[in-house]
């Protein structure tokens, strides 16, 4: 299991577990966490799962697709360490991973 802390709008966090191999949107919203919103289900075609991504990690993700960076784009709470949750893969080097929700658009 992938431990990964979540920080929600409100600034709560909340520990919860993946599996390797799944996304980490998968794991979000597996946990019961509501806020993800994710309404194209991992298609990378909508940006709802926005989130934010902490160091030590971010620099250890491969970088994002070309489609990936158009959504973040238009996103008007884009950060550097942006990223779409349905595109980050757990794997056992994101174990501890840190993300926050970003705000809705």
């Amino acid at each position: 299991m992938i431990r990964i802390l979540v920080r929600d709008r409100n600034g709560d966090d909340r520990s919860i577990d993946g599996e390797p191999g799944i996304s980490l949107m998968e794991a979000i919203r597996e946990s019961g966490l509501d806020e993800l919103v994710a309404l194209c289900g991992g298609c990378c075609s909508c940006a709802t799962c926005h989130v934010y991504v902490q160091s030590p990690h971010a620099s250890m993700l491969p970088p994002p697709s070309g489609d990936e960076v158009d959504l973040l784009d238009g996103s008007d709470h884009r950060q550097a360490v942006s990223r779409l949750s349905c595109q980050l893969t757990l794997s056992a080097e994101l174990d501890g991973l840190v993300v926050e929700i970003a705000p809705e658009d």
